[in-house]
């Protein structure tokens, strides 16, 4: 779902940085109450996480892929949307400007969409689903796996509806057919955050919030993320994701040719020139470890005074 420059109008790009960094000044003040020091490396453990796992694609119906969002799961797991939304921000910021994966213009619209949208439609419906179910622990994996399947598609929306107001594709047209994509991709998304949550709460409750348990330590974790960056994005799916396969059906893939903003980086498209699959895994781990240094110093940013 991430949109490349030349998909969104003027217009819509700077209404939507505007809400972006609206919400994330907002986020900044209100994470205090979500960070102390003992939870600094868990929000840079998140952001890892989620930037690998955003590198493997799963293929779906129709020749089309899809890979994690992770709204939801980074708010469950950082027990606060404002940190989630800080989290995908970060992934999404460092995604565009080291990796060129979505546009430089784009940017607000990515944020917008994924770490503001995504992240709070997962939120209150994971709360609200919980409060349906009763609010027992162990049927939290359900509920976020509902929750964040419904925040995919609720996100692809948002996507669709800036398309149509850019006037890149007719909303009657757009609109069903990233709906109807992302409802597939939502499904893959909900096991998933179901299947991570299910984990965490019994081999890992220390990395959950409120929780009463010290952290365990890093090894794990980190070997986790370094696999999934390194070694399980070598097997992600080629097919074009959602939103691309939509703009190659549609006929609007060529405007990502005709406005390009180019950040000079080796590591453009996940990959080092002349390396290969090697390049590929050196550029998953460099991104991880990018994203953990970049939130663990968010972390001890927004910390509250008195941590």
């Amino acid at each position: 779902m991430h949109i490349p420059d030349g998909f969104v109008s003027v217009p819509v790009a700077g209404a939507t940085g505007l809400a972006s960094a609206a919400a994330l000044f907002i986020a900044f003040g209100r994470s205090q109450e979500a960070f102390g020091i003992r939870r600094a490396p868990i929000l840079g453990l998140t952001t890892a996480f989620i930037f690998a796992a955003q590198m493997i694609n799963f293929p779906v119906a129709g020749g089309t892929s899809g890979h994690l969002l992770g709204g939801t799961l980074a708010a469950i797991v950082l027990g606060s949307p404002w940190a989630g939304t800080l989290c995908l921000a970060t992934v999404l910021i460092i995604q565009a400007v080291l990796f060129a994966d979505g546009g430089i213009t784009a940017l607000g619209a990515n944020i917008f969409n994924m770490a503001v949208v995504g992240v709070w439609v997962g939120w209150v419906l994971t709360e609200t689903l919980q409060r349906l179910f009763g609010g027992s622990k162990g049927r939290l994996p359900l509920a976020a796996g509902i929750a964040a399947g419904v925040s995919v598609v609720v996100a692809a929306i948002a996507c669709a509806i800036e398309l149509a107001l850019s006037g890149t594709a007719p909303v009657a047209i757009v609109l069903p057919a990233m709906t109807g994509v992302h409802i597939l991709i939502g499904i893959g998304e909900g096991l998933i955050t179901g299947g991570v949550l299910t984990y965490l709460a019994r081999a890992r409750p220390d990395l959950l919030p409120g929780e009463q348990q010290e952290f365990r330590g890093w090894s794990v974790p980190i070997v986790t993320i370094f696999l999934i960056a390194g070694v399980l994005s070598l097997f992600a799916s080629a097919w074009p994701d959602g939103l691309e396969k939509v703009a190659e059906n549609t006929g609007f893939i060529n405007l990502a040719n005709q406005v390009r903003i180019i950040v000079p980086t080796p590591l453009a498209n996940y990959s080092i020139e002349g390396l290969g699959t090697i390049g590929t895994s050196i550029a998953g781990l460099v991104g991880a470890a990018v994203c953990f240094a970049v939130a663990f110093g968010i972390a001890k940013v927004v910390k509250p005074k008195n941590a």
